[in-house]
């Protein structure tokens, strides 16, 4: 996988990470290490001023704007793509994705506990997501 810009790197994850000042900070390290272990294809950098996750396109970004959870958005990329006939098929027997339109859901993290309990149903989800980028 090419790297795009200094951005598109764990580095630049890293060094936003050092700066970040959130309360869910630590639970953003939990989610960074379970989304990389997904898929070998999986890189990280920093987009739309959060981290975010791609193989050719970015599909997941934390969503930092609350200070009462953590959420990430999943979606295809910047641009709009054609789906396939019927939308993405996602199984999500825990109902973990709040869809936000055809190409776009997200999930949203309580607490350290709930992302413990969730990331397993969550990386099965991503599994499924990234056939779509």
């Amino acid at each position: 996988m090419p790297q795009l810009t200094a951005a598109d790197t764990t580095a630049a994850v890293d060094t936003f990470m050092a700066a970040l000042a959130h309360p869910f900070k630590a639970e953003v390290e939990t989610l960074r290490k379970a989304i990389l272990a997904v898929d070998p294809s999986i890189a990280e950098g920093i987009k739309w001023n959060a981290p975010s996750w791609r193989t050719r396109e970015y599909f997941a970004t934390t969503h930092l704007r609350s200070k009462t959870d953590l959420g990430l958005i999943l979606h295809l990329g910047a641009k709009a793509r054609e789906l396939p006939e019927g939308g993405l098929a996602i199984a999500d027997p825990s109902g973990l994705l709040k869809w936000l339109g055809k190409e776009r859901a997200q999930v949203e993290f309580s607490s350290a506990a709930d992302l413990a309990a969730r990331l397993p149903a969550l990386q099965a989800v991503l599994s499924q997501w990234i056939r779509y980028v």
